[in-house]
């Protein structure tokens, strides 16, 4: 489409339902790893994303079911696995973002790479450098990325590009480490509010989400 031509003059009138964004809820859901306990995630869209990281929690020992049209009830308290099958981490690149809440409250998560859509190289080495700055060992080969800590610690991190997933898994991954984390140079994006919104009502303490710069203390 060359242009778009709108003729105005018209009072406009009316209601519109908005769903909830994709790119808030996966995630929230990737968030209710954190907790030992049922999350409600209210307004979460019936997308093909949402879906797959749904059976990709179910997979590591989570239960989720929807309640109605768009309210989701997710119940993490017999989390067992701490690697997601390979099936679900190809498919889309928000797969990774369970890696931060597995390593803070297993001590230990081992993922495939992530697929999902190819925008430019997309590498998540921002991700890693968060794991390491918080305390955990961190290794990759062959195509797996592994990080273990038997409690992660709180530091500061810089990130060399304010990056969403990368300020979102150290944002995560930082609820529980001891002490406080504080990430310079954080994406600012309004996903990222709405995960310190939600970590917050788990419990977590996270000041300064839409800024360049997230504060957060762990909790116990």
């Amino acid at each position: 489409m060359d242009k778009l031509s709108i003729t105005g003059g018209k009072r406009l009138t009316g209601r519109v339902t908005v769903s909830g964004a994709k790119n808030a809820v996966l995630p929230i859901i990737a968030a209710s790893l954190l907790a030992e306990s049922q999350c409600s995630v209210l307004e979460a869209p019936r997308l093909a994303d949402v879906h797959t990281i749904i059976q990709l929690i179910e997979e590591l020992g989570a239960k989720a079911h929807w309640q109605d049209t768009n309210s989701l009830l997710i119940d993490t308290r017999s989390l067992v696995e701490v690697e997601p099958p390979q099936e679900y981490v190809r498919k889309m690149r928000a797969s990774f973002l369970v890696m931060g809440p597995l390593l803070a409250r297993k001590g230990r998560a081992r993922m495939w790479m992530p697929g999902g859509c190819a925008i430019g190289s997309r590498p998540i080495d921002l991700h890693l450098k968060g794991f390491a700055a918080l305390g955990a060992d961190v290794r990759v080969g062959h195509g797996v990325v592994e990080a273990k800590a038997d409690r992660l610690t709180g530091a500061r991190v810089y990130l060399d590009f304010p990056s969403v997933g990368a300020t979102e898994n150290i944002m995560m991954a930082a609820t529980l480490a001891e002490g406080t984390t504080i990430i310079e140079n954080a994406a600012e994006e309004p996903e990222i509010v709405a995960l310190a919104t939600f970590l917050n009502s788990l419990g977590a303490r996270v000041t300064g989400a839409g800024t360049n710069i997230i504060r957060i203390e762990g909790v116990k």
